[in-house]
C-alpha cells in the first residue's frame, strides 16, 4: 500500500490522496482475518485543482502511474469537476468532494507524507472499523443510487460480517 501511496504523492498533484476502496477494502479484509488483500478493481487517486479540470488531465496522470506501476488498477479524478457528474454544488476540496461519495465507510482517503501516512475521513472512522455501511447525509436525498450501488457491489458475498444501513 505504501507503493501506492507514494506513486500517487510523487505526481505532485495538489490536495492529493488515495482513497475509497483501496483503504476500505484493505480495512475489511484484515477485520475479518484473511490472510491475503482481495484483487482492487481500481485505485483511486483523487485531487482537487480548479484550474485544470479537463478529463484528458486526469487520464494523462492514469497513463504516467501505469508506466511505472502497470500492475496498478489507477483511477485518477480530479474532484475540483466531479460535482457535475454528481449533480452538487461545486467542491470546495477534497476533503468537502468525500463528504458527497456514497457510503461514509468509503468517504476516507490517505496519502504519504514523507515516513507517515495522513488520513482524510470526514466521517471519522468509526463506520469503517465498525464494518457499517450507511449512506452519507449527501446520499440520503439519493437513496436509490445508493441502493443500486449496494446490489452492484455485493460487498456482503466477501464481508459477511458488513451491516448495511439502508438497503431496503
Amino acid at each position: 500500500m505504501m507503493r501506492v501511496l507514494r506513486a500517487a504523492a510523487a505526481q505532485g498533484l495538489p490536495d492529493c490522496w488515495v482513497g475509497a476502496g483501496f483503504i476500505r477494502n484493505a480495512v475489511w479484509d484484515t477485520l475479518h482475518g484473511f490472510s491475503s488483500p482481495g484483487a482492487y478493481a481500481d485505485v483511486d487517486v483523487v485531487f482537487f485543482d480548479a484550474s485544470d479540470t479537463r478529463r484528458e488531465r486526469d487520464e494523462g496522470i492514469e497513463a504516467d502511474l501505469a508506466t511505472g506501476y502497470p500492475d496498478v488498477p489507477w483511477s485518477v479524478r480530479n474532484q475540483a469537476r466531479m460535482h457535475a457528474r454528481n449533480g452538487d454544488a461545486p467542491y470546495a476540496d477534497t476533503r468537502n468532494a468525500l463528504r458527497h461519495w456514497p457510503e461514509r465507510c468509503t468517504a476516507i482517503a490517505a496519502r504519504a507524507s514523507g515516513d507517515w501516512i495522513e488520513l482524510l475521513a470526514p466521517f471519522g472512522v468509526d463506520d469503517l472499523v465498525g464494518l457499517i455501511v450507511r449512506p452519507t447525509p449527501a446520499f440520503a436525498l439519493k437513496m436509490n443510487v445508493y441502493r443500486e450501488r449496494l446490489k452492484e457491489k455485493n460487498w456482503q458475498a466477501r464481508w459477511p460480517h458488513l451491516q448495511v444501513i439502508g438497503s431496503n
